[in-house]
């Protein structure tokens, strides 16, 4: 399966961008978890965040479910999820949001 590696946008992004790997609905009110296709190892004192794009929010009516993923060094190759990491949307708009594989998130 192809799909990008994380990048930052501009010169003076303050992030990486991570795309989904596959399309995804988030029907209206509800939360669903978009494939990245990405693992991350850490050293012992770090940790990666994950902040929704803006335009998530202005455009789709979509936020990360927890408001900040925290990805923890024990994340990597876990069992439960083979170390994928998941970016988990919540829908708060009135209609279904379907995301294409690729979109940035």
């Amino acid at each position: 399966m192809e799909f990008p590696l994380p990048k930052r946008s501009t010169k003076y992004s303050a992030g990486y961008d991570f795309a989904l790997i596959e399309d995804v609905l988030i029907p209206a009110g509800k939360i669903r978890s978009g494939k990245t296709g990405i693992k991350a190892f850490m050293q012992d004192d770090e940790v990666l965040k994950v902040y929704p794009r803006s335009s998530l929010a202005r455009k789709y009516q979509l936020t990360l479910s927890n408001n900040v993923g925290v990805v923890d060094k024990d994340y990597y190759n876990n069992p439960d999820n083979d170390g994928h990491i998941l970016i988990s949307l919540r829908n708060f708009g009135e209609t279904d949001i379907m995301l294409r594989k690729g979109e940035r998130v």
